[in-house]
């Protein structure tokens, strides 16, 4: 469990600041959704842009086994990027969004 409270501290405020930043355009808005168990981390764009409905995943993260799986990662220099800022060492970064097969050639976990 402690991990699993390191992980949240870690990973939360990197996400809650790309909540925070503002649309400069539509009636868009970020939401960072978090599951009861600490587990499973997605950023979310929900809204209008003109007369077309917007809800799409940015980012999803989940924690497996005591890594970090990256299922998916819309950020502009990549949510990996901040982990790795914050201290998360790549062999506890699983980039799930590659198929099993180019995972050894990404330099980090491969599951």
């Amino acid at each position: 469990m402690d991990k699993l409270m390191d992980y949240y501290n870690i990973i939360y405020p990197i996400l809650k600041e790309y909540a925070d930043l503002p649309y400069h355009y539509g009636d868009l808005e970020h939401k960072l959704i978090v599951s009861d168990d600490k587990r499973n981390y997605l950023l979310m764009t929900i809204g209008w842009e003109n007369e077309i409905r917007v809800h799409g995943c940015i980012t999803h993260l989940e924690i497996i086994n005591d890594k970090i799986w990256i299922h998916r990662d819309g950020l502009e220099d990549g949510i990996a990027t901040d982990l790795l800022a914050a201290g998360i060492s790549k062999d506890h970064i699983v980039l799930a969004f590659h198929p099993l097969e180019e995972r050894p050639f990404t330099d980090f976990a491969v599951s």
